[in-house]
């Protein structure tokens, strides 16, 4: 696969619409030419620590300031147009993306999903001794520093989709 744009979203608790963080990296001919990382104000505004704040560290704090999903998905629509999505586990990232449009009344554009998760099982099976994203990373040849951190998971999901998919 050369032109694609890996996402990952991090949410603020149970709510599949509670994204509170999300990057971008932008795949056109094999190469990544664009990364995009913004924080958004989450809808429910709350945050489960032991839930998700200890995982991802983002708090309250960090994103009650922070713009609302519309004006933060407009910023990145045109960027990503007619490019398909890869995430690690997509049926995750997938749902906060339809919740998430579906919590503001905005119209779902049936975004194509492509899923390195999957991926990784079919190609490398029992090879690996499980098929989370720093373990996939890692057998691609990149080292994920920042795991859980939207931008790094992001850019290790769009790593493993060059080498694999």
């Amino acid at each position: 696969m050369k032109d694609f744009a890996a996402i990952d979203f991090e949410t603020a608790n149970h709510k599949r619409s509670s994204v509170c963080g999300v990057g971008v990296v932008i795949v056109r001919g094999g190469q990544i030419l664009e990364k995009i990382y913004r924080l958004i104000r989450p809808t429910p505004n709350y945050y489960l620590a032991w839930f998700t704040s200890e995982i991802h560290g983002i708090a309250y704090e960090d994103t009650v300031h922070e713009k609302e999903f519309p004006e933060v998905w407009a910023e990145i629509v045109p960027k990503i147009a007619g490019l398909p999505l890869v995430a690690h586990n997509s049926p995750f990232d997938a749902s906060c993306l339809r919740a998430v449009h579906e919590y503001y009344g905005m119209a779902y554009p049936q975004y194509t999903f492509y899923c390195t998760c999957r991926a990784s099982r079919q190609v490398f099976g029992e090879a690996l001794p499980n098929h989370q994203l720093h373990t996939v990373a890692k057998r691609c040849g990149y080292d994920l520093e920042h795991h859980h951190h939207a931008l790094a998971d992001a850019e290790a999901c769009a790593w493993i989709a060059r080498e694999i998919l």
